[in-house]
């Protein structure tokens, strides 16, 4: 409980530095400031990166993610220079007698034919932020990626980024940097969520349509993010415009859209809802016999609702909800009771956050969120004489505020708390009318999971920075729960049970937590040239337990406890960043060692879904990941893009006094996302201002899988033999996607606008292996066969379109 004293003081704290830091303090009077948003002329959206140059006095600023600014200055007469890739250079003249709030349009250069690939950063950012390891990309950039069967997606176009894999096409969520899918904490407007896949991994649930951008923190992560032991996914939605009514889609094979925002009351209250839904059984209609009774359908809702009383306050209100039904067609899943050719897979997200901007002064400002996330699978068989249905779900219900501090241009102080309410419901399983199968309902898990975090971003001189933070996070599980106790000097197995120990509902039972320090530090050697190194610490409280390589829609999650630990990753990391004097070429190159504590992996023979105690069916140890990752990117001309290359290599230990306890002999082994070698290049040809081609290519090296060793008879049946886990790969992947965009001339001013695009993805239809099985004759293996999910070139035509 201690942990509870001083978040209370931290949040007195907090009211207090509010009370003594409204009115600026003698002496400061001095200093006045100009303070605004800087907003897209024809859509209101707020622009992130804009270059603020001060003339006359060399002093510079950069508006932040909602396009707020803050320049201050003594009293006099300033010219205001405004500029951001993409946009027309502007110039505003003021006088400073007094405290300035001023609204500031940058109009879309359609002239301008340079366009920044991958980031939407101020054009030298690269170089001059401090955090290592954070990458940025928007909307327009994702656009140009060649899609898959005409769908955007935002998670496959991180895989274009040094760092970022996956271990297989269909596979949900992605791995950085040596981490499993489950450490990467993703957020949709502050709500978390656990499954950010449509369609068993296809694609993402973000709708692109709303969405203004996308930061991953795979190395530099802020001290205000915590709970993961891998990255930071933050997707932000655009604003709703606060001056007219605009409507929005596309029309595709896959999926279709559908928005509208605008002003309810102008200028004060907006709305944005926009929708996205599949229908693609038809399609299974005309695919081979063993396909045609598959059901892979989706929708998906986010709406945002801003009001703005103010200039000082502002509120909005984000909701999420989707749905995904997906029924195999075919025998490939077997075990555990499941028919494979009947199952079918229900999963449902839905969050909500309620967020409230309080701008104090040109000193303060305070972000305070209520934020409430569930996610719910439910996996059905309805044979009649094995009819059941597989439930669980996660309830992850928080509050948190933020208060930001810049006493000047020197430093930004940031400081925050945060309380996550966790309900877990494992798995429950319900038989259905005249089933043999027996009811199980396992115990839910139910934590509370309490942060406080201090970060000051320092500007020592005009070479060096840093940003130096520090948080402190604990679990504190608590009951209903009966704890078991195992004997000592042995495994745990349910064999070694000696006692069980009750607690009662609300009781805390157990608690774990630590400091988690952060520093990044920034040394600019030249014009346009820095160094950087970084070190963060992580702990995960929360973690998905699966025996799979890509987790199904209802693998399970579990909290840390009495005998799961939680995951410490420590990170150490090193950069050079270059940009030419223009900005037009960037290059970079990083490295970066991880050590992973109570890494966690399953036994052998591991039965996770409905064990009753999952400490023993796991085991815990130790991990250590390294690489290095390159970028080289052209931002400018007909011609543009980037390639990237990463070196990566994650490396498992689960060395145990019990040989029940020990994997691969307790020696290292890859994990089953290590992929040494990752290249991507991506080219894209703009001869005008409504045309463009983009060519994408990737290649990695396969997977690690286990293969049989040897072959044993037992009572006439031919039994594989497994000995080391992950010792042999699947083959290297490789492939080429091709994209054209046709969009309306915008130099034709028109109400309203259209696109068509036309893709192929897999140009030359490689077959590329996600897996490698063998099938059982009488007296051995048959030849080894692997499974292809796009084992051809799949063409796609969309017709996007807004007025």
């Amino acid at each position: 409980m201690r942990f509870l004293h001083v978040l209370v003081l931290s949040v007195c704290l907090i009211n207090g530095a509010l009370a003594q830091l409204r009115t600026p303090p003698k002496g400061q009077n001095a200093t006045l400031s100009a303070t605004g948003y800087v907003r897209d002329a024809k859509t209101g959206k707020p622009i992130q990166g804009v270059n603020i140059v001060v003339l006359d006095v060399s002093k510079g600023y950069v508006t932040e993610k909602d396009g707020f600014y803050i320049v201050p200055l003594p009293p006099g007469k300033y010219i205001l220079r405004f500029s951001h890739v993409g946009y027309r250079t502007k110039e505003d003249t003021i006088v400073l007698n007094k405290m300035l709030f001023r609204e500031m349009t940058m109009e879309d250069d359609a002239k301008d034919l340079d366009e920044v690939i991958v980031t939407s950063e101020a054009p030298d950012r690269n170089v001059r932020k401090v955090e290592i390891g954070v990458s940025q990309l928007s909307i327009r950039s994702i656009r140009r990626i060649p899609p898959l069967l005409g769908e955007i997606d935002i998670v496959r176009s991180l895989l274009l980024l040094p760092g970022v894999t996956t271990v297989g096409e269909g596979a949900p969520g992605f791995n950085v940097r040596g981490g499993s899918a489950d450490q990467n904490l993703v957020l949709f407007d502050d709500a978390p969520i656990f499954n950010s896949s449509h369609l068993m991994g296809f694609f993402s649930v973000f709708n692109p349509d709303v969405v203004r951008d996308v930061t991953l923190n795979r190395g530099g992560v802020a001290a205000a993010y915590g709970g993961r032991a891998s990255s930071v996914l933050d997707v932000k939605i655009k604003e709703p415009s606060g001056d007219k009514w605009g409507i929005n889609g596309g029309i595709g094979f896959i999926s279709s859209r559908l928005g509208v925002e605008g002003p309810i009351v102008k200028n004060k209250l907006s709305l944005l809802a926009a929708g996205r839904v599949s229908f693609n059984d038809f399609l299974f209609k005309l695919a081979p016999p063993n396909l045609k009774d598959t059901k892979a359908n989706f929708y998906d809702l986010t709406t945002k609702l801003k009001y703005q009383p103010s200039e000082q306050h502002t509120l909005t209100l984000t909701g999420y909800v989707s749905t995904d039904v997906f029924k195999l067609a075919s025998d490939s899943l077997s075990g555990q009771e499941i028919n494979a050719s009947s199952t079918q897979f229900d999963y449902q997200t839905l969050t909500g956050s309620l967020r409230w901007n309080y701008f104090i002064n040109k000193q303060l400002n305070l972000t305070t969120s209520a934020i409430f996330s569930q996610y719910k699978a439910n996996l059905s068989s309805p044979d009649s004489s094995n009819a059941f249905q597989l439930k669980s779900g996660i309830w992850h219900r928080q509050l948190k505020s933020d208060l930001t501090y810049t006493p000047d241009e020197r430093h930004q102080w940031q400081a925050g708390v945060s309380a996550i309410d966790y309900l877990i419901q494992p798995n429950s399983r319900i038989p259905g009318p005249n089933s043999n199968v027996l009811p199980i309902d396992l115990a839910r898990e139910r934590a509370y999971e309490l942060a406080a975090y201090i970060q000051d971003e320092w500007k020592l001189n005009a070479n060096l920075a840093v940003v130096a933070g520090l948080r402190y996070s604990a679990l504190l599980n608590r009951g209903p729960e009966t704890v078991r106790v195992y004997e000592e000097n042995g495994p745990r197995q349910d064999e070694t049970v000696s006692s069980e120990t009750t607690y009662g509902a609300g009781r805390i039972y157990h608690s774990a937590g630590g400091l988690e320090p952060r520093l990044a530090v920034r040394w600019s050697v030249g014009e346009g040239k820095a160094i950087k190194a970084g070190y963060s610490r992580l702990r995960q409280y929360i973690q998905q337990i699966t025996n799979t390589t890509a987790a199904l829609p209802t693998s399970r999650w579990h909290l840390s406890d009495n005998y799961t630990k939680p995951q410490i990753a420590d990170q150490w990391a090193l950069g050079y960043f270059h940009n030419t004097t223009d900005n037009v070429i960037e290059a970079s190159g990083e490295v970066y060692y991880k050590t992973l504590t109570n890494a966690i992996d399953y036994r052998d023979g591991a039965e996770l879904q409905l064990a009753p105690a999952v400490e023993t069916q796991i085991v815990q140890g130790s991990g250590r990941a390294y690489g290095f990752e390159g970028l080289l990117r052209k931002n400018k001309g007909l011609w543009s893009g980037f390639i990237s290359y990463t070196y990566a290599r994650t490396l498992l230990t689960m060395n145990s006094p019990y040989a029940e306890e020990r994997v691969n002999n307790g020696q290292a082994y890859p994990a089953n996302y290590d992929k040494p070698h990752t290249l991507n290049a991506l080219a894209v040809y703009r001869p005008s201002t409504w045309f463009s081609l983009s060519l994408n290519f990737t290649y990695s090296t396969g997977r690690p899988t286990t293969q049989p060793s040897a072959l044993a008879r037992v009572g006439g049946i031919i039994v594989p033999i497994y000995l080391d886990r992950n010792q042999q790969r699947v083959p290297d992947y490789h492939r080429l996607d091709f994209s054209m965009t046709f969009d309306q001339n915008p130099l034709k001013k028109k109400r309203n606008q259209s696109s068509w695009v036309f893709a192929i993805y897999n140009v030359y239809a490689h077959k590329n292996a996600y897996s490698i099985f063998y099938k059982l004759r009488p007296t051995s293996f048959a030849d080894a066969y692997k499974l292809a999910i796009f084992g051809t070139a799949f063409p796609s035509l969309t017709y996007n379109f807004k007025f």
